[in-house]
């Protein structure tokens, strides 16, 4: 216990210290909400990574798909890294920088009222986001209920005000830039500790081709395939249709997410940005493919606590039961390696909550045209930090008391977010003709379908429901854009002549061409 204990404590200071070091980087509202533009690869790459990768990731996800199926949902994690980082940071990353700084926008809900020239889908925008992120951000601690209740036996609600409060500190202080220098060193801590888990658990269970043996004897009770035998070792599981689900839902849908996007907004150069690239994919790599490969063993951990009464799996319970046996210090990296997922997701769910709200609504309708500038900037950042305060007061009322169905809602809050948001804004930086109703009408589908269906259940799986409004949305655009009025052209040029403009850059970034070349 005093291990224990000592870890949390360490690692709780460290994250104030970090707070109180960069708070002069949160003195105007750029600096709080991007950090002046300037965060380098290493700072943007893991923090991109480490807001993707939460304890709903390590505790829930990782064990619910790692028993339904086995070792191929190792394939998840493959996906995060591959279309959820690389594929994000090449198509996104640059051309989000380049125009987000041309239009001097700071949030997503700004870049599409800048965009498509619309106050009214800034606000829409905004709220979709609050709606939706609050759930979000209280889903965040539900992965920390039965590992602090295995380690320390005691009722998680109170971890869950702690980690909190010094997630309010810190943020409040140091802003953007505390978060990200936070997430590095959250993310060093999730890199060593789930290779420590994984090397562990493999060990407990004879070495890897013992527990291979032993797993490949589970024959599947899944639907699609009932009595299968081999199943949990096989290439594509007992359900390819279904994992390919989950692989779109929580690969592509980072590509619409306000808190992930917005790290490309605050990169500092180009190098920053093919650094970080190649940062951000080893890290899913690792966090990702390694929490999901993790989970395929969930099967050799069929426990007593892993059951309900009426027979149903707990799927949080698995990763938990996992860890039980494990060496003291090593459960104690473990705590330290769950509370950095958390913490790192829930600073950036609530620092975009916070400046979501207050630029893109209450700034909106409460600034005055010949109001001093200082003034607008004063109010504003406090705004911020008091919203800042709330969303995280009502993420843990709701945490502390959740409704029957704030689980449910997790699951279609990433397929209303990006089902609304990935298409308009993809389509928005690089096709001329994305017109404004298609981006209406992306939100009202992305919105609609996925409210409809958590009442409606036409489409069983939510999961299932928001790959399909992803993947709809990049179809409505086009179409819709197709069949309705354009922007002005002369509008859309001056925004895209942006990526028109000559920079300067050194020889070893860019080969000169030859002379013949040029002739």
């Amino acid at each position: 216990m005093a291990i224990k204990i000592i870890f949390l404590v360490v690692f709780f200071a460290v994250m104030i210290a970090i707070g109180v070091m960069t708070r002069k980087k949160a003195n105007s509202v750029d600096g709080f909400v991007l950090g002046g533009r300037t965060a380098g690869p290493w700072l943007t790459a893991f923090g991109f990574g480490t807001s993707y990768f939460s304890a709903v990731v390590f505790i829930g996800y990782a064990g619910q798909f790692g028993w339904k199926y086995g070792m191929s949902s190792t394939w998840i994690g493959i996906g995060n890294a591959v279309i959820g980082s690389l594929l994000a940071w090449i198509v996104l990353g640059r051309r989000t920088r380049v125009m987000t700084k041309h239009l001097d926008s700071k949030t997503m809900p700004d870049f599409f009222g800048k965009r498509y020239d619309s106050t009214a889908l800034r606000v829409a925008a905004a709220l979709i986001s609050f709606v939706f992120m609050i759930p979000y951000t209280s889903s965040v601690y539900n992965g920390l209920s039965r590992l602090f209740n295995m380690a320390f036996n005691i009722d998680y609600k109170i971890c869950i005000i702690v980690m909190a409060a010094l997630t309010c500190v810190y943020v409040i202080l140091g802003g953007y830039m505390a978060t990200v220098v936070n997430d590095f060193v959250q993310g060093i801590i999730m890199l060593f500790g789930i290779t420590a888990v994984i090397v562990s658990v493999i060990k407990s269970n004879g070495g890897f081709i013992t527990a291979l043996t032993t797993l490949s004897e589970q024959v599947s009770d899944n639907a699609a395939s009932p009595g299968m035998q081999g199943a949990f070792i096989s290439f594509f599981g007992p359900d390819p249709l279904n994992l390919l689900g989950v692989v779109i839902l929580t690969s592509l849908g980072t590509w619409g997410l306000p808190q992930m996007v917005g790290k490309f907004y605050a990169i500092k150069d180009e190098k920053s940005i093919k650094a970080g690239t190649v940062i951000s994919t080893i890290f899913a790599i690792v966090v990702a493919g390694g929490c999901y490969f993790l989970g395929g063993f969930a099967r050799l951990y069929k426990d007593a606590n892993i059951y309900k009464e009426d027979g149903s799996v707990m799927y949080d319970s698995i990763i938990p039961t996992m860890l039980e046996n494990l060496n003291v210090l090593l459960v104690g990296i473990v705590i330290v390696l769950v509370l950095s997922a958390s913490m790192s997701t829930l600073s950036s769910l609530v620092l975009t909550s916070s400046s979501t709200v207050t630029l893109d609504l209450i700034a909106l309708m409460g600034n005055k045209e010949n109001e001093d500038k200082k003034v607008i900037e004063k109010r504003n950042l406090l705004t911020m930090r008091l919203l800042l305060v709330f969303f995280i007061v009502v993420s843990v009322v709701l945490a502390l008391n959740p409704p029957t169905f704030i689980a449910q809602l997790m699951g279609y809050s990433w397929g209303a977010l990006a089902g609304s948001f990935l298409a308009p804004f993809l389509w928005g930086l690089y096709w001329k003709k994305t017109t404004k109703s298609s981006v209406w009408a992306c939100f009202i589908a992305g919105v609609g379908i996925t409210v409809s269906n958590m009442f409606l259940h036409y489409i069983q799986s939510p999961i299932n429901a928001g790959a399909f409004t992803m993947l709809l949305s990049l179809v409505l655009v086009p179409v819709v854009s197709l069949i309705t009025p354009k922007l002005s052209k002369e509008k859309v040029d001056g925004i895209f002549s942006c990526y028109d403009e000559t920079v300067t850059i050194e020889k070893r970034y860019s080969l000169p061409e030859t002379d013949e070349e040029a002739n």
